[in-house]
Formats: structure tokens, C-alpha cells, sequence
């Protein structure tokens, strides 16, 4: 007798994991204006006012409102469509890539001028490219790399963005993608011997190149950064300054923080620097104390669960597979963000998702977010038997 599936993966809108994302970015806003505010802004002011007043908080206010946007229209868009066109959205990625390396020659490696003083930064959106690359790759293949000519197909498919990222100065975002690509090929049934090896391989590589360019002398700060966070006796006062400000706003805080838009506060004068993009956290520290850390995480650490459970109820593999992606560029995301603002990772320029302050980052974040509703929304369309195995091991399904 054929088996249904569960109540559970019938196919829906998930509204907790959109007010989840919309919520988060809501409160990125809100902490992008705590951190650049105007003291000409007064206590009575209202709330609007202050984030009026914030160059980078009206901005990113205007993110926030896009972000609806991006969700409905990655939402509504035929999933079919999507799934058939993932090899021509890895080609536009890898294109855009291409672009933003012809504007070297002016100083820009990783951004595409557009208008208004807005740029896109394509080593964003390249993320979900190799996350539906692969998740179509992987979609038919029970032992993803267990063969040597499977295996050189799908790295030299996603090392060819790695590259590219790479030589534009975007250490932090190759290191996503490689961490998203082994969260998806576990995920997809790949042998655990087989993936520490390539994990070994890969840092070897990753060692190896960071040796060529810091004994090229081309890039010095990368080398100043691994040695501030595993022997900062051995740099100057310099090199550890902002990792030192950000821990210290972030102890500032103590348990409840001192408050919102406080003038001589250590966001109002910028001793964090990046407090607003890659450092938001110390200003979240500062202002809302460990409660308001602690909130925060656990906000994450229910988005990452939602995903996980409905990954789990993705009758279709080509799903299960690329909603684990964008959970695995989350989960990279917030540990690596949050560790390096507390001293406990090296310095990458990962951002905080949906808080930190940028355009392209909350774009594609959304974007992602839109794709599991996506999938969500039509997931009963594919069999049952396509199932992931380490998602469908010990599964039930009944009427």
C-alpha cells in the first residue's frame, strides 16, 4: 500500500518563518539608527525621528521595506521555473562576479556602482546560486563525490565562484559557501570519511593560497587578522583595536544595556568601528544588554530550527536540499558574526543577517527566505521516494 505523507508536509505559506525574517529586519533598523544616530536628534523625539535623522538607518529603512517585495516575488514565482533555470541563475552569478572584477582598475573588486550612491556586492547572491546549483546536482545523486568524475564535476562546478569571490578580497563569503556546500553534501548522503577528507583537502588548499599571497606581500591584513585572533601578543595595539572596542561596548551593556540613542554612548561616538555593518552586534551589546543578546540568539536559533523542520517534511530532495543551504548560510552567518564580535573568531567582514547594515546582504537573505516558502508552498508537488536520506532517516508517514 502506497504510503501518504504526513499532515505535516502538506503544502503551505509559512508565515512563523516570515515574521521570523521580517521581525529580524525590522530590528536591523532599529539597531543600523542606534548606531550612527544624530545628537541633534532630542530624547523627545519620537523613534521615526531618530531613524530619519541616521544616514544609514534611513537607508536601510528602505531595505526593509523592499524586503516584502523580495519575498512575494521569489514566493509567487513558479517553482518549476526556478528548478529548470538554476544553471542559468549560477551563469548571471558568476557574470556578475566578472563584472565587479573589470572595476579593479578603479579600486572596486567587489562592488557593481549602480545609482544614487547604491552598489550591488554580486559575492552575495552568488550564496544561493551554488545552493541551487548544487541542490540540483545533488537531487539525483544518493552519494554525492562518492565517484571521482562525479566528484571533479560538482567542485569544479562551485570552485569557479569560490575563485572569483576569492580574488576579489572576499575571504568571509568563500568561507560560507564552503561551509554551505559540506552542510549540503553531508545533508545529501555523502559518506562522513569521505567528507573529512575533502574538509582537509580543502583547508590544505586554503592554506596554501593564503601562503602565496602573504609571501606576495599583497595582502598583509589578511595575515594581520589570523595572528590577532591566535596570538595577539604578536600584533600591535592597531590591528587589535576594533575586536578589543566591540568587546568592551559589548561588556558595556551588562545585563539589561544602557538604553537606545544615548548620547556618549560608545555607538554615538563610533568607537567600534563598523558598528552599524559587520560590528552591529557590539552595538546590540551595548544598547540591550545580555537579555537582549540572549533574545536575539534564540530568535536565530528558532529560525534555524523552523528550517530544519520543514526541510524535514520536503517531500521533494531538490527542496530539502536547497532550504538546508540557506540554513546553513544562516547558521554560518550568526556564529561567525557573533564570535568574531566577541573575540572567539578571526575578523572575516561577515555580516549579522538581516541586521547588519546592506542592501545585497538583506536582499539575498530574503531572497533565500522566499525560496523555502517557495518550497514550502509547493512541496507536495514531487514524490515522496525523493527524500534526502539523512532528513528522511526515521521518518514516519501515515495518513
Amino acid at each position: 500500500m502506497t504510503m501518504q505523507p504526513s499532515h505535516r508536509a502538506r503544502a503551505h505559506f509559512d508565515i512563523p518563518l516570515a515574521l521570523l525574517a521580517l521581525g529580524l529586519s525590522a530590528f536591523g533598523v532599529l539597531c543600523v539608527a542606534i548606531a550612527t544616530f544624530s545628537t541633534s536628534s532630542q530624547p523627545e523625539d519620537v523613534l521615526l525621528n531618530y531613524i530619519a535623522t541616521s544616514y544609514y538607518g534611513s537607508r536601510q529603512a528602505i531595505f526593509f521595506f523592499i524586503s516584502p517585495v523580495v519575498i512575494g516575488l521569489v514566493t509567487v514565482v513558479p517553482f518549476d521555473f526556478i528548478y529548470r533555470r538554476t544553471l542559468f541563475l549560477y551563469f548571471v552569478a558568476c557574470a556578475l562576479l566578472g563584472i565587479a572584477l573589470l572595476g579593479a582598475a578603479t579600486g572596486v573588486k567587489a562592488w557593481i556602482d549602480l545609482i544614487w550612491g547604491y552598489a550591488l556586492q554580486p559575492s552575495e547572491f552568488v550564496k544561493l546560486a551554488c545552493i541551487v546549483i548544487c541542490a540540483k546536482r545533488f537531487e539525483s545523486d544518493y552519494s554525492p563525490l562518492g565517484t571521482v568524475k562525479g566528484g571533479s564535476r560538482i567542485i569544479a562546478l562551485v570552485a569557479i565562484p569560490w575563485f572569483l569571490t576569492l580574488i576579489q578580497g572576499e575571504t568571509g563569503s568563500v568561507l560560507v559557501m564552503v561551509f554551505v556546500f559540506a552542510v549540503m553534501v553531508y545533508f545529501a548522503g555523502i559518506r562522513l570519511k569521505l567528507l573529512g577528507g575533502i574538509i582537509l583537502l580543502f583547508t590544505v588548499v586554503i592554506v596554501i593560497l593564503y601562503g602565496v599571497v602573504i609571501s606576495s606581500g599583497l595582502s598583509d591584513y589578511r595575515l594581520t587578522r589570523i595572528l590577532a585572533f591566535v596570538n595577539p601578543s604578536l600584533v600591535d595595539e592597531h590591528a587589535k583595536y576594533q575586536v578589543d572596542q566591540a568587546r568592551i561596548a559589548i561588556g558595556s551593556g551588562g545585563r539589561y544595556g544602557i538604553g537606545m540613542f544615548v548620547p556618549g554612548s560608545f555607538s554615538q561616538l563610533d568607537f567600534v568601528p563598523e558598528d552599524w555593518t559587520d560590528f552591529i552586534f557590539s552595538t546590540i551589546g551595548e544598547a540591550f544588554g545580555f537579555v537582549g543578546c540572549a533574545v536575539l540568539l534564540l530568535v536565530y536559533l528558532a529560525m534555524i530550527l523552523r528550517m530544519l523542520y520543514l526541510a524535514h517534511y520536503t517531500v521533494d530532495r531538490f527542496g530539502q536540499l536547497t532550504i538546508i543551504g540557506v540554513m546553513g548560510m544562516m547558521l554560518f552567518h550568526v556564529f561567525e558574526n557573533i564570535g568574531m564580535n566577541m573575540g572567539l573568531m578571526p575578523v572575516t567582514g561577515i555580516p549579522l543577517p538581516f541586521i547588519s547594515y546592506g542592501g545585497s546582504n538583506l536582499v539575498t537573505n530574503m531572497a533565500g527566505i522566499g525560496l523555502v516558502l517557495n518550497i514550502t508552498k509547493n512541496r507536495s508537488l514531487a514524490g515522496s521516494e525523493r527524500l534526502s536520506p539523512q532528513l528522511s532517516a526515521g521518518s514516519k508517514y501515515s495518513r
